[in-house]
């Protein structure tokens, strides 16, 4: 039998996600669908994509008015919502959590993004989501912001698996790689036990061409033009040489040999932002063993059409050129660290916004059925 374009990359040993997650998805069984066709392994969500979800269709507005005539406010509301689409997501996926051993099937919630500069807040509402969820293929998305590293050792050291959500920078995410492993080392040091933590690190690709190419069309040059459109993957592939450097060695062994899973890299924002570029290029060049692809359904959909039954693996090669190219950037006057933070900044802010959008469509649902 023909192997199809998405189980290629499962048989290459990257796992793939749907960056999408609705009640519609749920209801009609679609979910359950891809997953039994798609070779899809796992969801996750935040707050951009329940806000579309939420507001931009007519699915929630019965479970909506019906929580509100039972006196929920809308907070109250906006968790049960939320906690219904998560739950039932993880029961649609549990049986490829089993099956995997508790190394996939994973289905993501985020904590609000209005918490990214607080560190308790961010702990005490992971621990929230995870009451309310009470599932174990659950991950607890965490920015990797400075307030969310200790978060993210926090989390960890109590047995929550956590999603790092966020990511740009490649001295952020040796901080985020540490705080986990860390995080790790605390369970054990109370008697956890590790092969019941899991958690992915969730690197954004294609916001990170977006920014760069604007800045080397605002240069101008022969030189900088000729480099739109590769930061972004080397950036992705470097973080995965990064990878590579953190679960190797002694510290990574004794955690190994009691048990503790590595934390995956996760490739995030994997959809083409621009039209010139091909609609798959950030899964056809981010193929690697132990990484997660998460993926909107367009791209899947594409993928699965056109993508290769026989991909292309990066490697040690790749990731050196990745390092070299990225010192290219810098060379006609890319500013990385520049870039990074401001991704950060733009990242946390667009959750944020989405997040009040949200709010603010439940307020008026509430003002209008109160």
């Amino acid at each position: 039998m023909a192997v199809s374009p998405l189980q290629a990359l499962t048989l290459a040993g990257q796992s793939i996600w749907a960056d999408q997650i609705s009640r519609s998805m749920l209801d009609s069984g679609e979910l359950a669908r891809r997953v039994s066709r798609q070779h899809i392994t796992g969801v996750t969500s935040n707050p951009s994509i329940f806000a579309a979800a939420i507001t931009k269709s007519a699915d929630y507005d019965a479970e909506m008015a019906r929580l509100i005539g039972e006196g929920l406010d809308p907070e109250e509301t906006y968790a049960e919502l939320i906690t219904r689409d998560i739950t039932d997501a993880c029961d649609v996926l549990r049986a490829v959590h089993r099956e995997s051993g508790g190394a996939d099937g994973f289905v993501s919630v985020e904590v609000s993004p209005e918490l990214a500069a607080d560190t308790a807040a961010t702990v005490a509402e992971a621990r929230e989501w995870v009451k309310r969820v009470s599932r174990p293929n659950l991950l607890v998305k965490v920015p990797a912001t400075l307030q969310g590293i200790p978060a993210i050792r926090r989390l960890t050291g109590e047995g929550i698996s956590v999603n790092v959500t966020l990511i740009f920078s490649l001295q952020r995410y040796r901080e985020v790689m540490d705080a986990y492993l860390s995080g790790l080392e605390d369970f054990s040091a109370v008697g956890g036990n590790l092969r019941e933590v899991a958690s992915v690190a969730s690197f954004f690709v294609s916001r990170v061409d977006t920014e760069v190419d604007r800045r080397l069309e605002d240069d101008g040059g022969a030189e900088a033009l000729a480099l739109r459109g590769k930061a972004a993957i080397a950036n992705a592939q470097a973080a995965y040489g990064e990878f590579l450097s953190a679960f190797s060695g002694s510290r990574w062994d004794r955690l190994a040999e009691q048990g503790a899973r590595i934390q995956q890299p996760l490739w995030a924002s994997t959809s083409t932002k621009n039209p010139a570029y091909s609609d798959t290029l950030y899964v056809d060049t981010l193929v690697s063993p132990h990484t997660v692809n998460t993926l909107p359904l367009s791209t899947i959909e594409a993928y699965a059409d056109h993508g290769s039954p026989r991909p292309s693996i990066f490697g040690p090669e790749e990731i050196a050129l990745a390092r070299t190219l990225l010192e290219q950037m810098e060379s006609v006057g890319i500013d990385y660290q520049d870039v990074v933070e401001t991704l950060e900044a733009e990242g946390v802010q667009k959750f944020a916004d989405s997040f009040r959008e949200l709010q603010s469509h439940i307020e008026a649902k509430y003002a209008e059925l109160s």
